[in-house]
Parts: C-alpha cells; structure tokens; sequence
C-alpha cells in the first residue's frame, strides 16, 4: 500500500513499548525497504551496523533491498559497486530479483547494453533470467530505439521456454508503432490475445496512441483509424479497465488532431466526471486542438480553468499562439492567451506587441 512511514512508526512504537520483544532479520529487511522507499538509503545502510550486534548475517534480500533504494535514489553506480563487491566477496549468492534489480537500474539510466551483458551472464551461468528480466531489457532496447534487438531478445525467450507477459508484449508493440512498423505491431497484438494475455491500460493507451498518431487516421482508410480508436477506448469498461490520464488526454489528442472539438471536449468534461482529473498534458492537449481551430475564445477558457489548477502551458503552445497572431493582427483574445501563457518574470510580451 505504501504507508513505509506508517510501518516504520509501527515498528519502532512496538519496540520501544516492548522492551524484550524479540526481532528478526525480516524485521530489519522490511524496516530497510521503508527506508529506501522514503529516500533514506543512509538510514537503510546504518541499519546494517544493528545487524551485527544483533548477530545476524544480512542475506540476499537486505542486500536487493539495498541496491533497490540506491537506484530510487539515483544511485545506480553506486548500486552496480555495492552488486560487485556482493559478486567478488561470494558472501551472498544472487538471485534473479537482485540480478533484475541491477538491470533494472542499467536500464533506467540509459545503459541498455551493460543489461544485455549482464543478461547474457545470467544465461550461461546457474541463475537463468526470468520473464521480467527479459522483459526490462526488451523494454529498455525499445525506447532506445534498437526493436529489431528487442526482437531477437523475444525469440530467444520462446526458445528457453520463458512466457511473455503483457509489458512484454506491450513494449513491442509500442517500439514498433513508434517505427511505423504497423503490420508487425498488429501481428504482435493478435499473438498476444491468442495466448491468451489480458490488456492493461497501459497496452490500451500504446493502441490509441498508434490510432491516433497525426497523419495516421489520414489515410486512404478514412475514419477507420479513428474508429478503431473509439472501438479501443469504449472497450476498456467492458474489461474491467478504467482508462487512466494518459488514455483520456491520448483519445482527445486524436479527436483535436481530426478537428471534432466537440467530442474532445465532451470527452474532458467527461473524464472528470468519471473521477479521473486532467493533468497539465491534457489541459495542453485540448487547447492546443482549440488555437489549431482558431476557437480563441474557447481556448481562453480553458487557459483560465488551467491557471487556477496551478498548470502551466507549454512552449508549443505559445508558439502557435504567436504565428497565428502574426498573420491574425491583434486580436484581443489572442492578447489575453499570450498574457496567460507568458511566465510572469517575462518581457517578451512587449516585444510582442
């Protein structure tokens, strides 16, 4: 649930309470993990001194918990030293979870590679990579651009016999959709519901997101981008799913970039309604879709609405703002909008005008 601070509290009060109360290493484990969740690392290390003189030995789970909480705090090169020191010392054999947690953070900070080394060494050696190994590295390979990679990585898990998930699937489909590679996204889609692997949210907000895509629903196919987009999008209630930020602000995009502002609109109206607040990206989103349609007035509503959110406008909206008002003259909605959407230490509003 997350309440690290509640159990933290909860532990120290029974301790305190309880003078002869008798703790654990699992104790100590789950007192580290709130730690390093609450960006404490420093704490969650000094605990290994009480360790000691409480004769315990920390095992493979304290040092995980460790490495993790380096790499939430964005220490993975110190994690990646703390994981060597572990492999040289053969004081505590790795298991998948550390390994994965190590590849985890070489991934999160961009070095795809030194994962896929570390997963090769996995392969040859006693500790055999599992499917959320794979599926890290895939996912990594992907948003770096390198699908074909990530494609030979997922051949090699049918090989070994290791089951694809659904972020593994996902992951795919989306590094394909960003490369155009649409046949080869559906093919990897209509395989992932033949095995029999359910939809999150998440691979539903991938496929809207590949419908939607500017110029994609302008095909010779008409409306028929679109209307898989409505067809995604209205499925999601009939799985149980409830369509998160992303997906609402993704599903507007697509209705502002074919212009039908008033379904956008209705559709943000909506999402709110459904109890899912929109965030800075959506507010950007469905006003940026208004300027486009020189809606100014609209737009300027929506910009008000946003400012009392405390949410600001983006670059790319400003800009469009200003090539419109160079070729518009000075019209006074467009002045209020460039008002709105100026930083308040800015003097480019005079040059503007």
């Amino acid at each position: 649930m997350g309440h690290y601070a509640t159990a933290l509290s909860l532990i120290q009060n029974k301790l305190q309470q309880f003078q002869g109360i008798q703790v654990n290493i699992c104790t100590f484990n789950i007192a580290i993990n709130c730690y390093c969740h609450l960006n404490r690392i420093d704490f969650g290390l000094s605990l290994l001194g009480t360790f000691f003189k409480r004769g315990y030995t920390p095992n493979v789970i304290t040092f995980t918990t460790l490495i993790n909480g380096l790499i939430l705090q964005d220490k993975t090169p110190q994690a990646v030293e703390l994981f060597k020191k572990l492999m040289r010392s053969r004081e505590i054999e790795p298991n998948v979870v550390m390994y994965g947690t190590i590849v985890n953070g070489l991934c999160r900070t961009g070095n795809t590679i030194r994962a896929v080394s570390l997963l090769r060494i996995m392969e040859e050696g006693s500790c055999k990579p599992n499917a959320v190994v794979y599926t890290t590295v895939i996912d990594s390979l992907c948003k770096d651009r390198m699908v074909d990679d990530a494609l030979k990585l997922f051949s090699t898990m049918d090989e070994k016999g290791i089951f694809p998930n659904v972020v593994t699937y996902t992951s795919l489909i989306h590094g394909l959709c960003n490369f155009g590679r649409w046949k080869e996204a559906t093919g990897m889609f209509r395989e992932m519901l033949d095995n029999g692997i359910a939809l999150d949210v998440h691979t539903y907000c991938v496929l809207l997101d590949a419908c939607t895509k500017e110029g994609k629903m302008k095909e010779a196919e008409g409306d028929k981008k679109l209307d898989t987009a409505r067809a995604l999008f209205n499925n999601l209630s009939s799985k149980g799913l409830q369509p998160n930020v992303k997906t609402y602000t993704t599903m507007i995009q697509g209705f502002c970039e074919e212009g039908l502002l008033h379904e956008a609109k209705e559709l943000f109206v909506k999402m709110e309604q459904n109890g899912c607040l929109p965030n800075d990206a959506t507010y950007n989103t469905i006003i940026r879709g208004f300027i486009g349609q020189q809606k100014f007035y609209e737009a300027l509503i929506l910009v008000e609405e946003m400012v009392q959110r405390a949410f600001s406008g983006n670059a790319s909206n400003f800009l469009l703002i200003v090539d419109i008002l160079s070729t518009k003259g000075q019209d006074p909605a467009l002045q209020e909008l460039i008002k709105k959407f100026m930083p308040k230490d800015s003097h480019g509003m005079q040059e503007i005008e």
